[in-house]
């Protein structure tokens, strides 16, 4: 089992919201209003690792390993939308998000192949990482750019636990989980070149549902999340090429074939989609 040394690991390195982010420097002078709204989006974006938690209980129900891991993922995703909210709460309660927002990106998810699932929250973390990592570089406000910093390195660290789960599944399925991993790579390393970098928040996942069917679609700015990439923390396509390189590599590591471009991944995809 990976759970027993994951726990480990995670515990180790975990923070503290009382004692590791520095309440008592905060600097109003370097917070815009602009700026908070970010902060109560990403917020709402975090809380909702509790239906994708829900998701991934009822897809592996099978897999008591992984499920005992989500957890920890599920505990460390819903501290990273408390933090951010506690900093609303000290500094600007009126942006705090209500409950009702809050509920509003609770809503079932249609049940999905968990090796798919598997590979898409893993370049979502990816992304997630470095997204975070620009966040806090765009931030003037010391608090703030403290949050971020650790959000990020807590989001890199479930990437990697993501890819421990993938090696398994690859020792254990073969050639389905090669060929799952490599179908979804494909997508979210494509994303960018359509001037929409994807990650599981912003894909559709109700058919009952949709079009409002997205947790960035049910944020109460819908289109928050493309402003923010593009205009705020400036996420270009130099940076979603980082991130591009980044799922080519752990793949190339993982199919034991080396796959330097999407279309060279996409031409693996296709070969063993033939031979399946």
């Amino acid at each position: 089992m990976l759970y027993p040394e994951l726990f480990r690991s995670l515990e180790e390195a975990r923070w503290s919201l009382s004692s590791d982010v520095p309440w008592a420097s905060f600097d109003p002078a370097l917070l815009t209003d602009e700026q908070a709204l970010t902060v109560k989006m990403n917020a709402i974006t975090e809380w909702s690792a509790l239906p994708a938690t829900e998701m991934f209980l009822r897809d592996n129900a099978g897999d008591a390993d992984f499920s005992a891991f989500m957890s920890i993922w599920f505990y460390e995703e819903q501290k990273h939308a408390l933090v951010l909210m506690e900093y609303l709460r000290r500094f600007r309660p009126e942006l705090l998000p209500t409950e009702e927002e809050l509920q509003a990106v609770r809503f079932p998810f249609d049940p999905a192949p968990p090796l798919e699932t598997l590979m898409l929250h893993f370049c979502g973390e990816l992304r997630l990482t470095q997204w975070y990592r620009r966040a806090a570089a765009w931030h003037d406000e010391p608090v703030l750019r403290h949050v971020y910093g650790l959000i990020a390195l807590d989001e890199a660290r479930h990437g990697g636990a993501y890819l421990q789960y993938m090696r398994r599944a690859v020792e254990r399925d073969g050639e389905e989980a090669r060929r799952a991993f490599s179908r979804v790579g494909v997508l979210m390393a494509s994303g960018g070149r359509a001037g929409k970098p994807l990650h599981p928040t912003n894909l559709h996942v109700s058919r009952a549902l949709f079009p409002n069917d997205t947790v960035q679609g049910r944020l109460p700015d819908p289109g928050w999340l493309d402003r923010w990439l593009d205009q705020q923390i400036r996420f270009d396509a130099e940076c979603e090429q980082g991130v591009v390189r980044s799922i080519l590599a752990n793949l190339s590591t993982l199919l034991d074939e080396p796959v330097r471009s999407v279309r060279e991944l996409s031409r693996y995809r296709k070969a063993h989609a033939v031979t399946a």
